[in-house]
């Protein structure tokens, strides 16, 4: 967090908390929600600032419920989540192979679990974070996705509930297995809160 912004809290340590007026969509874009967009429930104008979107990736966190907000000065601002509190995204290296890298641009160094959903939408763990992977690099990240002696459509009757087959997720040195997870559990499993709303 900037210091900048800590002393700010320190400062105005009561400042009344904002909830509704941003959003962190499915791929990783922060969105800003005037008041017709949160009557509608629209996603909001996308962010493009690159001053701002800095600002607001390094002083993004959570609270002990699970709420993810930005800390702007003295005021904390809740985030409405779209999908998931991270977004992973793919970069590839110097040397051609794939690095993984968090919506804010931190770099994920590797993952140590992965889960699937019925969707076929990917998850991993990297540290304490849990980040759903970006649509649009998902392709990217297929070829890790390996069982043994499997064929082509063993991942899908998988995905449909077999168990005839244990895919793996494997990512540099990493060979995880792959679990499922379904989406309307996300939040209880994961322990965030797509929708903070004021107590």
């Amino acid at each position: 967090m900037d210091e900048i912004v800590q002393q700010a809290m320190a400062r105005w340590p009561n400042v009344p908390h904002c909830f509704g007026w941003l959003r962190l969509d499915a791929r990783g874009g922060w969105r800003m929600r005037d008041e017709r967009a949160q009557q509608l429930d629209l996603p909001g104008d996308l962010i493009r600032h690159p001053a701002l979107l800095a600002f607001i990736d390094r002083n993004y966190a959570s609270d002990a419920a699970g709420r993810w907000y930005f800390q702007n000065g003295p005021q904390r601002v809740y985030v409405d989540l779209e999908w998931m509190p991270h977004i992973l995204r793919t970069q590839p290296d110097a040397q051609g192979n794939l690095s993984l890298v968090l919506h804010t641009g931190i770099a994920v160094d590797a993952a140590t679990a992965a889960w699937m959903d019925e969707a076929g939408r990917l998850y991993l763990r990297a540290g304490e974070l849990i980040a759903g992977v970006d649509d649009r690099d998902l392709a990217h990240l297929l070829p890790c996705l390996q069982a043994d002696n499997a064929d082509e459509d063993a991942l899908m009757r998988w995905l449909d509930g077999a168990d005839e087959v244990a895919p793996r997720f494997k990512h540099g040195a990493q060979s995880l297995p792959l679990q499922r997870v379904a989406t309307s559990q996300l939040e209880q499993i994961f322990s965030f809160v797509s929708r903070p709303h004021q107590d």
